[in-house]
């Protein structure tokens, strides 16, 4: 299959090089210079962790195009992975519209947009579908697939059948909600566990500590539905009963962050965010963190 990306930011690179490996030949491209070389210099760790998955080469290729226009050249699908503003993505759509045949596949890799609310940007919106991959998406093998409202099943099915030949695991919602599921939960967590610290209740690090190794240990061994089994519903409700009424439920966002982006500390970018980055650490911490989901991915897979 040919196959444009649009968009380098931090998961084009990774989706590009997971795509070409599975033996699809990817033009990828990004209105910026600067980003595209960024992600050209990605490729290597990209490579690696690959490689640390023992995912095979299936001699796909991929090139970066210096155009939109000859990115879209003769492909069959094109995935938009531009920054998250329905006006952006819609400016994409409408020059896509221009370039592609009215038969080419759209997919958005959006973190939440609903994928109607995009579907109208567009012509053919039947040929429009959402692929939400989660970060790092060379390694995490879950994407997300979602229909809006004037979805083809074909469509659905297609993409569906894309994310499973690259032995990958297509997760396909039943509704098309603000967010998804992935996002809607992690948003969940993590106002919670924002509000704790806020509360004062416990600082960053020994929060961090709290979740990685108490229920993030858990869930990547077993998924919070079987988890309630595990514990017992009858555990659940009497917990719950009390405990939902405590639980964050702030429609805004918490001053920790809000003060924090004000003072242009947006986290590893800007190498301060709620925690502070050395030049070292923003070397090394990428390829650590890769290694690491590296090696739990090949253990839950049983490969270890």
């Amino acid at each position: 299959m040919k196959i444009a990306i649009i968009g380098m930011g931090s998961m084009g690179p990774g989706m590009a090089a997971r795509l070409a490996r599975g033996g699809h030949r990817v033009r990828a491209y990004d209105v910026a210079t600067a980003a595209t070389e960024r992600a050209k210099a990605m490729l290597p760790m990209i490579e690696n962790a690959l490689d640390g998955l023992g995912i095979v080469d299936q001699a796909g290729k991929l090139r970066f195009s210096a155009t939109l226009q000859e990115a879209v050249a003769g492909a069959n699908l094109v995935i938009e992975n531009v920054p998250e503003s329905v006006e952006i993505k819609a400016e994409l759509y409408r020059a896509l519209d221009a370039l592609i045949a009215a038969d080419v596949l759209v997919a958005s890799d959006t973190s939440g947009i609903p994928i109607t609310k995009l579907q109208a940007h567009i012509s053919q919106p039947e040929r429009f579908v959402g692929m939400h991959w989660s970060n790092p998406p060379h390694i995490i093998p879950m994407i997300e697939v979602i229909a809006g409202e004037q979805t083809a099943s074909a469509t659905v099915a297609t993409i569906q059948d894309l994310i499973r030949s690259l032995g990958l695991l297509p997760v396909t919602l039943k509704r098309d909600v603000p967010g998804f599921v992935e996002n809607r939960v992690l948003y969940a967590l993590l106002r919670e566990c924002v509000d704790l610290v806020e509360q004062g209740v416990i600082d960053s690090e020994d929060l961090d500590t709290c979740v990685t190794w108490g229920i993030g240990y858990k869930l990547s061994v077993v998924g919070p539905m079987r988890l309630l089994d595990m514990a017992g519903l009858d555990v659940y409700q009497s917990v719950a009963s009390f405990l939902n009424a405590e639980l964050c439920n702030r429609a805004d966002v918490s001053p920790i962050v809000t003060a924090a982006t004000d003072q242009g500390k947006l986290g590893m970018k800007t190498g301060n965010g709620l925690f502070g980055y050395s030049p070292e650490d923003l070397a090394s911490l990428p390829r650590e963190r890769g290694a690491k989901l590296v090696a739990v991915r090949r253990v839950l897979e049983g490969k270890a």
